[in-house]
């Protein structure tokens, strides 16, 4: 640090970035298979390729390749027929991307709650949201349950609520894929299931991302609309909007590499997150994400929260200490009923009294988790979040004191 109190990054101090990409060998060939081919523009056989294998892997009956989650997530609205003033209930605990194409068609959003045993959507929370809109003549008219951090959320409870109102179900799975709850894939779920193959992902085509279903009907109407609805005509002819919204073919093949290693990619975090629990998992007050006993999670990010009460210091200052560090960590998602936003939409927490989201983004961390991160730097990670829980012990204890009415 200078005198001027700014962080001098040490030429021989490497970062180490939270989820960076990680690229093998099959990727670079069919890039170089659509520069030979010419197959540059949008579309093209590695496009049609993807599609084919990820609804393969999945077991979903068909699967569009999009420009990203968000786009897939803009789709799945239009097919169940959203519109202005129409609700859609919506996981809080989630990146903005997961609620913005719902304003897209000027529809309402209504946040869900997490629980604390999958940090995803609240049953009971879910629940009571139901009960409220049967109650008030408006039901919502899809619901977007969000895969946290590469969980499943509790689907069979979830859809119970969801099918008893007759309300179909987006399944957010961006960052799930490779997941599995109930021996089903991650994405098979709802209605609709979406991925990102956004660059910090768990398989990346540097931007992208998928729809997948088994109504084939619905996965031909968006291709339609994400290729300009451009209708069936020797001359350009629309009769409706249009979205440009189709991924590229060299985008493609770099999926269809990348996809190739997916199942060892999961290995690989799943393993990140077993060292961090054995290092860390023994320090009073931190606690891991739970992972549920239905089911198999990438851990795309290690995530844990902290009590600053027993820990001596907050997830604030564990996130500036390792970015001073050189390690780049963040909180957890800003739930979205506390963004501005969405400063006036309504909100169900979990219980009466506690927003288990609110609790959650208080108090955690995701710590780098990338698949190619190697022991030395986790182990780097680890001693300096140690060091950092030791320095802040000693200066939280006159606080701790106060709050214990001992001072």
């Amino acid at each position: 640090m200078d005198e001027k109190g700014t962080i001098v990054v040490s030429q021989n101090e490497n970062k180490i970035y939270l989820s960076p990409p990680h690229m093998g060998e099959y990727e670079l060939y069919n890039i170089q298979d659509a520069f030979q081919t010419n197959w540059i523009a949008p579309l093209g056989p590695h496009v049609d390729g993807f599609e084919r294998e990820i609804a393969e892997y999945t077991g979903a009956n068909g699967a569009l390749a999009l420009s990203s989650g968000t786009a897939a997530i803009h789709m799945a609205l239009k097919l169940i027929g959203v519109r202005e003033g129409d609700i859609v209930f919506c996981s809080s605990l989630t990146f903005v991307a997961s609620a913005n194409p719902i304003l897209y068609e000027k529809a309402i959003p209504v946040f869900i709650d997490s629980e604390p045993s999958t940090w995803n959507m609240s049953v009971t929370a879910l629940q009571r949201a139901f009960e409220d809109a049967d109650k008030a003549g408006k039901l919502p008219k899809a619901v977007i349950i969000v895969n946290l951090y590469g969980q499943s959320a509790d689907y069979e409870n979830l859809l119970a609520i969801c099918n008893r109102y007759e309300v179909p179900v987006i399944e957010d799975s961006a960052e799930s894929l490779g997941a599995m709850y109930c021996g089903k894939p991650s994405g098979t779920w709802g209605k609709f299931g979406i991925f990102s193959f956004n660059g910090n992902k768990i398989i990346t085509t540097s931007g992208g991302g998928m729809l997948v279903s088994n109504d084939l009907e619905a996965l031909e109407k968006a291709r339609f609309w994400s290729t300009q609805a451009r209708d069936a005509a020797p001359h350009y002819q629309h009769s409706e909007v249009g979205y440009n919204y189709r991924m590229s073919n060299i985008l493609a093949g770099i999926g269809r590499g990348q996809l190739k290693v997916l199942d060892s990619r999961v290995n690989m975090r799943r393993s990140v997150f077993d060292r961090y629990v054995q290092k860390l998992g023994g320090v009073p007050g931190i606690e891991f994400m739970p992972e549920s006993s239905l089911g198999r999670s990438t851990r795309w990010l290690t995530s844990l929260i902290v009590d600053p009460l027993r820990v001596g210091v907050t997830s604030k200052h564990i996130i500036e200490r390792l970015t001073a560090n050189h390690i780049e960590a963040r909180p957890v998602w800003k739930p979205l009923h506390l963004q501005p936003l969405f400063v006036d939409c309504l909100y169900y927490s979990h219980n009466e009294d506690e927003s288990v989201s609110d609790n959650l983004f208080m108090q955690g961390v995701c710590l780098p988790s990338g698949s190619n991160l190697s022991i030395s730097d986790q182990n780097r990670v680890i001693g300096t979040l140690l060091d950092i829980l030791e320095q802040g012990e000693n200066d939280i204890h006159p606080f701790r004191e106060i709050l214990n009415g001992s001072v």
